[in-house]
């Protein structure tokens, strides 16, 4: 398996910071105060301290570090540090936000707008931590458990285990805040597939040509990306041609795009969008 340079490392670690950093701002502004349960430890805490009265932020914490423990536990290295830094980092972070910048009641007397940024604050947070392949703890950490020793869906068991959370404001608060949390919840889901969609786009390009060199010596030398180029034969002409197969992110396709109209007019380029590229220089596989 290819190692990861220092300055990869500093990256993915950054972006899980930011995503901690957005998740707690979420969860402390907008789902604590409004009582929003769209699942996971965020959710369960909002429903126990309720039923409790002890603060949302130490039940979390309680709760993140106990699956944290049984991670290792029955993980041991598999169970991976990013998770644990983002569960370390982010209990720390949301008790210091309960004690630095307490708030006592909703931001605002609009809960849809409330949950509007609750709902974009999680999802944008979970979409970096799958953009790095890593995760934010809570449930994940029993969804690992599960897989290793199990057969059971993860998805369909996470998703039952939050729906099951969110269904629990019905009884612990009200109607209101139970119709509000299935509809987070649901949003949440959708906001994530189509960030990580838009995280992940990439343009596959197929390039028709007559003189390849100056195309591939651009893809190489200037966009540090790599081609498959093979021999074709028009169909139409019979003429010998060179077709040019690469792959690249979307602001190097605008530039490829415009090397080539300004290098050779005649080329005839095909471009397809790509939802998931998996391979050196895009992401691995997991």
């Amino acid at each position: 398996m290819e190692q990861k340079s220092l300055k990869t490392i500093i990256t993915e670690y950054g972006i899980i910071t930011l995503a901690v950093i957005l998740m707690d701002i979420g969860i402390h502004a907008f789902q604590f105060t409004n009582h929003f349960s769209f699942g996971g430890v965020s959710g369960l805490s909002v429903v126990l301290h309720q039923l409790s009265g002890i603060s949302a932020a130490q039940i979390n914490m309680v709760i993140n570090v106990l699956l944290l423990i049984m991670g290792f536990a029955v993980l041991g290295k598999g169970f991976g540090f990013k998770t644990a830094y983002a569960v370390i980092l982010s209990s720390a972070i949301l008790n210091i936000m309960e004690k630095a910048i307490p708030i006592q009641g909703t931001l605002t007397n609009q809960p849809v707008l409330e949950l509007a940024y609750a709902i974009a604050c999680s999802a944008a947070a979970a979409a970096l931590y799958f953009h790095v392949n890593a995760s934010g703890g809570g449930t994940d950490i029993i969804a690992m458990v599960l897989k290793k020793y199990t057969t059971v869906d993860i998805a369909t068991a996470l998703l039952l285990t939050d729906a099951l959370i969110a269904a629990s404001s019905f009884f612990v608060f009200d109607v209101r805040t139970g119709l509000f949390s299935v509809c987070g919840l649901v949003a949440k889901s959708i906001f994530v597939d189509r960030t990580m969609e838009k995280m992940r786009l990439c343009k596959y390009f197929t390039i028709i040509c007559t003189n390849p060199e100056p195309i591939c010596d651009f893809i190489k030398n200037v966009l540090n990306r790599s081609a498959t180029i093979y021999n074709a034969e028009g169909g139409y002409s019979h003429e010998n041609k060179t077709v040019i197969l690469c792959a690249l992110d979307c602001r190097q396709a605008v530039i490829l795009q415009r090397f080539i109209r300004r290098e050779d007019s005649k080329a005839f380029i095909m471009v397809t969008k790509s939802s998931e590229i998996i391979g050196k220089g895009f992401r691995f596989s997991v």
